[in-house]
């Protein structure tokens, strides 16, 4: 029987179709993901609208629409087979934020909703699986206590409202608002929440959770991209607090699974026409897709993969053209340092390629502190959270001791096009603290001192080719950054 809603509350099971300005990214791709057939764990999504409602409102969620969240709770027990705060098959849930425009770990998300120690104590019980029910208690403790700013109450109801509301809240918080003014979001009233059944990838030697990018996303490379994390829940990959192995590893352990996430990203990358970030978990050997997003990725994987899809009939070259900003390929056309000399100090992954120098600096407001002083800083951390948004900004580079390269810290800086080094090990950030450095985001090195780069002079094949496309469109030549803003009202080019 079809839900009864009130249109501020949608099942994204793919049998109705939904925008991403009504639901966010995070829904939109769920809902798109099952209509196209693929292993989505049951959700709902708490429209965008009702943000702003939310805050008119005092910060409560208006009660016709909180009536239809439990109606769609309901719904998400029927599919289950569990009950939301039953102890004979409890429910557990997942409340996430989700933008129309993606920001990526830039508001709230509160995991494992719904325990309580009672229900704790009968997951260890039927799973026999203390080891597991224990971990997810601790990790929902955390995750609700961080967020909502309260120890959880023993009623899961009430945790679900207050989650929903912190989602709603994060949307103004610092990190957020930083973001959003970074990149020019201006035209965006708030955020969507997004509530599905959790499946855990902490629960077993056979389970685990992982990103991949269906191509490389710092040289756009073919072929898939990603890290893999045995025995861990999604937060784990994505904050860097644990350093992932490569994809190829689950490939070695369940070849069956890694078989399938080549199919799923082919599938998710002619649907969107560009190249996607998927996040998986497997549970006790079951696969299960949770986001698909266009990837983010540097300038010069943004060329690469633009005239590859355009090559490969994905895409028109007017869209190819639309895929590189004349910002990123400014960037290209002054790129072409690699760095000259100096000891190394330390190595990890290069995360995001360029050469970034400055004092190395530990804290974020001692970062953001410098910055404005007019110094170059270079941020050291363990691992990026959001709250390090702001000082990584100010930053003209990032090292970290901990993550891969599908972490926070990589993926903000490949989006601004900040040089980052991960995953350089324990001791990093006492090593480096106060010392003038250099990082090469290419080489994934530190090295001593502020480090002279020597030009490459190598021009990108794949910024020269847009570049000939766009003077096709426009009838012009120059430099691709002079010619991208001529592009959209160019005539259709002949080819």
């Amino acid at each position: 029987m079809a839900l009864s809603s009130t249109g501020d509350v949608y099942l994204l099971d793919g049998t109705r179709q939904l925008t991403r300005e009504v639901v966010g990214g995070k829904a939109y791709s769920l809902n798109r993901m099952s209509a196209l057939g693929l292993p989505v764990p049951p959700a709902f999504a708490i429209g965008v609208d009702v943000c702003p409602a939310y805050h008119e409102a005092g910060g409560r969620v208006p009660e016709a629409v909180w009536a239809d969240v439990l109606k769609h709770l309901a719904e998400l027990e029927r599919r289950t087979g569990r009950r939301f705060g039953d102890p004979g098959a409890p429910l557990l849930v997942a409340v996430r934020s989700g933008a129309a425009r993606s920001m990526p770990g830039m508001m709230d998300t509160v995991l494992n909703l719904g325990l309580t120690e009672p229900l704790r104590d009968a997951l260890a019980e039927q799973s026999g699986n203390r080891e597991w029910a224990e971990d997810t208690w601790r990790r929902f403790v955390r995750s609700y206590t961080d967020t909502v700013g309260t120890a959880p109450p023993a009623d899961p109801v009430e945790q679900l409202r207050a989650a929903v509301g912190a989602v709603f809240q994060s949307w103004f918080s610092e990190r957020a608002v930083a973001y959003r003014e970074r990149h020019g979001i201006d035209d965006l009233v708030g955020t969507a929440v997004t509530v599905q059944a959790m499946v855990f990838g902490n629960l077993d030697d056979d389970s685990g959770t992982g990103v991949l990018f269906s191509r490389d996303p710092n040289t756009g490379e073919p072929g898939l991209f990603g890290e893999w994390l045995a025995r861990a829940q999604g937060e784990d990959v994505v904050s860097g607090e644990r350093t992932p192995q490569p994809l190829a590893a689950l490939a070695e352990t369940q070849p069956d699974n890694h078989a399938e996430l080549v199919r799923i990203a082919r599938v998710l990358e002619e649907d969107h026409r560009d190249m996607v970030d998927v996040e998986f978990t497997v549970e006790s050997g079951k696969l299960y897709v949770l986001q698909a997003r266009a990837g983010k990725r540097t300038p010069l994987a943004a060329a690469r993969i633009a005239v590859d899809m355009a090559e490969e009939g994905l895409i028109d070259r007017r869209t190819a053209l639309t895929r590189i900003t004349p910002e990123q390929a400014r960037r290209l056309e002054e790129q072409g340092g690699v760095t000259a000399g100096g000891e190394q100090l330390a190595k990890g992954l290069g995360a995001s390629p360029g050469v970034g120098g400055g004092i190395a600096v530990t804290d974020t407001e001692e970062a953001l502190r410098l910055s404005g002083e007019g110094k170059a800083v270079v941020l050291v951390r363990p691992a990026t959270s959001p709250e390090d948004v702001p000082a990584m900004f100010a930053s003209s580079a990032v090292v970290t001791e901990h993550g891969g390269s599908t972490s926070h810290a990589a993926l903000v800086c490949r989006e601004i096009g900040l040089p980052c080094v991960v995953g350089c090990g324990d001791g990093t950030m006492r090593e480096l603290a106060g010392r003038a450095i250099t990082v090469d985001g290419t080489a994934g090195v530190v090295l001593a001192g502020l480090v002279d780069t020597e030009q490459s002079g190598a021009e990108h094949e794949a910024v020269r080719t847009l570049a000939s496309w766009a003077g096709e469109l426009t009838g012009r030549t120059g430099p691709l950054s002079e010619l991208l803003p001529d592009v959209v009202d160019a005539a259709p080019v002949k080819h």
